[in-house]
């Protein structure tokens, strides 16, 4: 796919109301932590996390849909005060579809952030596929724009400014 550059990406994301998200990968770095008793952690940027609130404030609706299922998570989703937290979901399309429709979007107003393969059907059928430097090679190709920043590391919040400021609000 061609990708935009930034004045085009921003005005793509003018027209943008559902901006949806993986986890593992593009909230955090893709890494796994495990405890001594077996639990799972991930770390989640606190960057991102105040970029996802100020894109929620000026009217974008965010969802998080992934393949993971755990309670940080969940908690995640809360903490950011989201609607929307889709877990375990093996087909993020078939997730997507009725999410947008109950909220009356079109999956053309549909941006999804994805980094592995099983974000491609998703990427392939929303209005702006977005990805983060160092997803692998076919999402990097589907996407029309790759963020500057990795995933966990500040590329939610790279694309959250850029929409708020496609609202008409200030970059931070």
């Amino acid at each position: 796919m061609e990708k935009l550059d930034r004045s085009a990406l921003i005005e793509r994301l003018a027209r943008v109301r559902l901006l949806t998200l993986d986890v593992d990968g593009v909230l955090t770095d893709g890494g796994l932590y495990f405890g001594e008793d077996g639990r799972q952690w991930r770390r989640f940027n606190v960057k991102d996390g105040l970029g996802i609130k100020r894109a929620v404030a000026a009217g974008t609706e965010v969802a998080l849909i992934t393949a993971s299922h755990t309670d940080a998570i969940h908690h995640r989703g809360k903490v950011l005060g989201l609607r929307h937290v889709l877990v375990g979901v093996e087909d993020k399309l078939a997730a997507l579809t009725p999410l947008a429709a109950d909220l009356g979007i079109g999956l053309e107003a549909v941006a999804h952030m994805g980094d592995d393969l099983n974000d491609l059907p998703v990427l392939a059928a929303v209005g702006l596929p977005l990805t983060v430097t160092g997803a692998v090679d076919d999402v990097v190709a589907a996407a029309a724009y790759v963020t500057e920043k990795r995933g966990g590391e500040g590329a939610v919040r790279e694309i959250c400014d850029l929409l708020v400021m496609a609202r008409g609000g200030a970059e931070q």
